[in-house]
């Protein structure tokens, strides 16, 4: 009996599209033609992301995917029994740890069990005691009336998280009244460098997903904390602050949002840079359609867009965009979507940056950051972006400065 199905060794967890060897793609996907594996993939054809074709054994090996040879024939033995037996024996659903369980995190749970990502860790503090226990049943029972089949757990122990394949990082404190700018920045860089040292020890294998703020220190703190391959590990605030410019652009402009293309990068916070050349609506410029004037007062709204809600809410800050966004990393990690979206990342030659993480264009997928984007800056833009840099290394430097004190 020809061997037609072998696991490739890979980091564990991150489901990868299963490979026909020597069959057409077009073929596979569109149900034609009469390959002999077909029937036996059928029913797995109807999610395009576990399904890929490589012309040959070598090229699927160095996919690091799985992989069924149907250029060696079916063993009359070989039956449909048998492929599902051999298949769920080395394929299982991503393991996605959120640790903190507040607004954001909980919610961010919430996105990632109903789009079935993965099943999902909610950890926090053993000071919040059942908290998360609590939430995460919350979500459980609704999981039959949403039509979602991911397991959600809550906890406080680490060792429930073993083995995950992505961590979100929501822990830390909000800024409260009173409070400084470097006390906020001194008590969350403790906060998540403890964290750090968690997912180094139960999750080494991991991409994480920083939220916490300040985050352009903070991830540069779970990074230098963890030790990781900068790639692996990744600050949320790009999507997040794109989303926000894209809303109002829509509001603005009174067209679907979906129209809408844009991109900020630099720092999470007053100094993000918007790039005009990057932005359209429908594939027209926004430049043509919004005087400069009142695109500067839009792009001023998305800088101060956190502070405008936390002004209306009165207490607590947004959390609904920002896990919908995190979300959103989660599903090009997991699914391998290698999306080109802006987040946080680790850049030295890129951009001139000299080893700090900042929001920049990027490939996200299954390993992380797998490309960062150079783009040909105008001349205000790489001034900006500069100027931009120049605060998050400030903010690093006091960063590391309160910690040794």
């Amino acid at each position: 009996m020809p061997h037609l199905l072998s696991p490739i060794p890979r980091r564990a967890g991150h489901p990868r599209p299963l490979v026909i060897i020597g069959s057409q793609e077009k073929t596979l996907l569109g149900f034609r033609g009469r390959t002999a594996f077909q029937k036996l993939a059928k029913p797995f054809l109807f999610d395009r992301t576990l399904v890929g074709a490589a012309p040959n054994l070598t090229t699927a090996r160095r996919q690091n995917r799985f992989w069924v040879d149907a250029t060696r024939g079916l063993s009359a033995r070989y039956t449909r029994g048998s492929f599902y037996k051999g298949l769920a024996a080395t394929m299982r659903r991503a393991k996605i740890t959120i640790v903190g369980a507040g607004n954001v995190g909980a919610t961010c749970a919430h996105w990632c069990a109903a789009a079935e990502l993965g099943d999902v860790v909610l950890l926090d503090i053993p000071q919040m005691e059942d908290m998360p226990k609590g939430k995460a049943l919350d979500l459980m029972q609704a999981s039959p009336i949403m039509g979602f089949d991911s397991r959600v757990i809550g906890t406080n122990s680490y060792a429930d998280s073993a083995g995950s394949d992505v961590v979100v990082v929501t822990a830390g404190i909000a800024r409260k009244p009173g409070m400084s700018r470097d006390d906020l920045l001194s008590t969350n860089a403790k906060i998540v460098t403890s964290v750090a040292q968690q997912i180094k020890a139960t999750s080494p294998e991991a991409v994480v997903i920083v939220v916490s703020n300040p985050l352009d220190a903070m991830v540069q703190q779970v990074w230098k904390t963890t030790g990781f391959p900068a790639q692996r590990v990744i600050g949320q605030a790009g999507v997040l602050d794109t989303a926000r410019y894209r809303t109002f652009l829509a509001m603005e402009l009174g067209v679907s949002v979906e129209d809408i293309s844009a991109l900020l990068m630099g720092g999470h916070g007053d100094t993000m840079v918007p790039i005009p050349s990057c932005t359209c609506v429908g594939g027209i410029p926004v430049t043509q359609l919004i005087a400069p004037a009142r695109l500067e007062e839009i792009v001023t709204r998305t800088r101060n867009g956190g502070a405008e809600i936390v002004a209306l809410l009165k207490t607590g800050s947004a959390y609904y965009a920002p896990a919908a966004a995190t979300a959103q990393m989660v599903e090009a990690v997991v699914r391998d979507k290698k999306r080109l979206i802006p987040c946080a990342a680790y850049c030295d030659k890129e951009y001139g940056v000299g080893g700090y993480y900042v929001g920049v264009p990027v490939i996200l997928g299954t390993a992380g950051v797998e490309k960062i984007v150079e783009l040909k800056l105008n001349e205000s833009e790489t001034q900006a972006f500069k100027n931009s840099v120049d605060a998050v290394k400030g903010l690093v430097a006091s960063m590391e400065k309160l910690l040794q004190a």
